[in-house]
């Protein structure tokens, strides 16, 4: 058997006002963004929009991490941050994206999340 080697790595930083304006203006950018649990999630946090622009990070990391870019050309709601009872945040493939990951063998999503009222950032190591 062999042991797990890193395959890629991405990092992403976003400026929460930049979330906060998208989401102001136009009500489509959620959906088509973020999962409905990770926008149930979000709303309920004191500061939402700080929770927003890290699962943001988050989804841009990974594709970086991959090597898609944006130009993937699925939704981003199929990426999803998932919160586990200890506080760990993980990241779950949906639709497209899990069969992607599947054919490029990934067996590992490693996620970091923080955030500050101006700033949310992400890291994503990802093991096959």
């Amino acid at each position: 058997m062999c042991s797990p080697m890193i395959v890629g790595t991405g990092i992403d930083i976003v400026e929460v006002d930049r979330i906060r304006e998208k989401i102001s203006r136009n009500s489509g950018f959620v959906s088509l963004v973020f999962s409905e649990k990770e926008r149930e999630y979000c709303e309920k946090q004191p500061r939402p929009f700080e929770h927003f622009a890290a699962r943001f990070a988050a989804k841009e990391a990974f594709l970086k991490a991959v090597g898609t870019g944006i130009s993937a050309g699925f939704d981003l709601c199929n990426i999803e941050v998932v919160v586990l009872a200890s506080g760990k945040p993980c990241l779950q493939l949906n639709d497209h994206f899990n069969i992607l990951g599947k054919e490029r063998g990934l067996r590992s999503i490693h996620l970091s999340l923080s955030h500050t009222t101006s700033y949310a950032c992400a890291v994503i190591i990802i093991e096959s």
